[in-house]
């Protein structure tokens, strides 16, 4: 394949370095502040750029019928615009808040452990994310994928960041070195605590999943998630 990377930083490096390994060629390495290349250059994209610059190049991509994988989190205000634009287009778009193949194994876990602690009285439910200094958002979008999973199977009525009611969902935010990305949702009664946890050491994870994604996408037309590219539903 012919890949644009739309964002060059230290994923968008790992992202190159994995798919040359893998047999193919980047022809585009665009930065966040660079709006002026031209697409069709390319027979694939795959976004990790900056919030501000996620939603003009789906648009960019779509507009000219170039599949587009996208990992950047913090503008999915905008993502049903996007997903009908796809739509209407006839494009091809995946968007996940993680590439990594264990993280969403790991997404699958804790949605049916949810599913299982709904009914069981005496639990309380918490989480945990832990990022390196550099990162922007708070929480992670994993971790929001995760809230929101737990919030749909209980009674919880939102997420909170630290401080959080009966009714909310905290989520522990740290951000400590150069810490890929740890998740923990825990669920603790008086009597015990029950704990999954997922811990990347590196981001070569995120970044061959986000190939593999690319790999899966070619050919295809639609909106898609991480579950139809490993067949996990």
């Amino acid at each position: 394949m012919k890949i644009a990377l739309l964002g060059y930083g230290r994923m968008g490096k790992t992202i190159e370095k994995i798919a040359i390994q893998r047999g193919h060629s980047v022809v585009l390495k665009i930065d966040d502040n660079n709006t002026q290349f031209d697409i069709r250059q390319a027979e694939i994209a795959i976004d990790f750029s900056d919030p501000s610059a996620a939603f003009n190049n789906l648009i960019n991509c779509i507009e000219n019928n170039i599949p587009v994988v996208c990992g950047t989190t913090g503008w999915l205000s905008k993502y049903d615009e996007i997903v009908d634009f796809c739509m209407t287009k006839g494009g091809a778009f995946i968007y996940a808040s993680n590439f990594s193949i264990g993280v969403n194994l790991f997404f699958n876990l804790n949605a049916y452990l949810a599913k299982m602690m709904k009914n069981i009285k005496g639990y309380e439910v918490d989480m945990e994310e832990i990022h390196h200094i550099h990162k922007l958002d708070a929480p992670s979008g994993t971790a929001i994928t995760l809230a929101e999973q737990i919030i749909e199977n209980s009674t919880k009525n939102q997420w909170k960041l630290e401080e959080a009611s009966n009714n909310d969902l905290m989520i522990r935010v740290k951000r400590e070195g150069e810490v890929p990305g740890t998740h923990s949702i825990q669920y603790k009664s008086v009597v015990d605590a029950i704990e999954i946890k997922h811990t990347a050491f590196n981001r070569e994870g995120f970044a061959l999943g986000a190939v593999i994604a690319a790999e899966w996408l070619v050919n295809k037309k639609g909106v898609f998630t991480m579950k139809d590219v490993l067949d996990i539903h």
